[in-house]
């Protein structure tokens, strides 16, 4: 590992790691309301958006990226003033000149100096970063190899993106019957709009802005055992109406009394497509729809019928 990374690492290990939008990592927490934001310690992108549910699994691909940073003025001084540099130069003077020539010879180019950053919540994201160079010049108006994109902000904030988890209702609810409708929709769904903004601030900024939009119902069996009606399901269900028509749920054709623990298990999941808004209007990428399941135990039994024999 090369001794600049190494002597960095060590760094967020003396602080105290806050959970972030990917897992356990070293950020910065900033909340206001029901918006909680993320500013992390080795990459300077911020994450906001909206609070609480759970996210899908989304993973960044690319962990590490090089992000635009000081102008050659202030690299100079960056590098070449402070307790740092002073050390350096009392160590080896030659050495220390030697070092900030090279950002000296940048002074009045038209350019910045671009720095690495990465992921800290992925597992491969301090190995990505090793790999990329301490520093690298770029002129203005291009950028570098593994240079961030906005594509890589919108998987940033992809990753963060998360949604209310469904609560299901269903009616009967203790117990259904073989070829009783079986109402299904989700409770409490008043917030149907989430959002995330992962920005590099003065650089770029992307957001995206989750929809619930639709619910699919698995009935946890073959077609043969259960037909499942979703026509009217929209984007949150169909609560039970007495004398209304059955649009949304499923209708068992078996009792479950031969399944494990005598229950079918029920899954429903919400589908939230993503729209994202970024700088400059349309973007060439788009994502899947965040997918969240919830399960239910329906156990379902045969209508038992009461014959009267004919009077002899």
């Amino acid at each position: 590992m090369k001794a600049w990374l190494a002597a960095l690492l060590m760094a967020p290990l003396l602080l105290d790691p806050v959970p972030g939008p990917g897992g356990n990592t070293t950020q910065e927490k900033e909340q206001s309301g029901n918006t909680v934001g993320w500013r992390g310690k080795h990459t300077s992108i911020r994450v906001s958006g909206d609070v609480g549910g759970s996210g899908d699994g989304y993973r960044i691909p690319q962990p590490c990226w090089y992000e635009p940073g000081p102008t050659p003025e202030e690299m100079l001084r960056q590098r070449g003033e402070g307790r740092d540099a002073a050390n350096r130069a009392r160590i080896d003077e030659e050495g220390h000149q030697a070092f900030i020539q090279q950002f000296k010879d940048k002074l009045g180019q038209d350019g910045r100096w671009w720095l690495p950053a990465l992921n800290e919540a992925d597992p491969n994201g301090v190995a990505c970063w090793t790999d990329l160079e301490q520093f690298i010049f770029v002129p203005t108006g291009t950028a570098p190899p593994s240079g961030l994109t906005i594509e890589q902000l919108a998987q940033i904030a992809r990753a963060a993106l998360t949604v209310p988890e469904p609560a299901v209702k269903l009616n009967p609810d203790a117990k259904s019957y073989v070829n009783l409708p079986t109402w299904v929709w989700l409770e409490d769904v008043d917030e149907r709009r989430r959002t995330v903004t992962a920005e590099l601030p003065g650089v770029m900024s992307v957001t995206l802005v989750a929809t619930l939009d639709d619910i699919r119902i698995d009935p946890g069996t073959t077609p043969e055992r259960a037909e499942v009606t979703e026509s009217g399901c929209g984007a949150a269900g169909r609560p039970y109406a007495k004398g209304a028509a059955f649009s949304c749920g499923v209708r068992y054709l078996r009792s479950s009394i031969d399944q494990p623990r005598e229950t079918y298990t029920l899954t429903v999941t919400t589908v939230w497509p993503v729209d994202i808004q970024a700088q400059g209007g349309v973007v060439p990428f788009q994502f899947d729809p965040v997918e969240l399941e919830t399960t239910r135990d329906v156990p379902v039994g045969e209508i038992q019928s009461n014959v009267t024999p004919p009077a002899g």
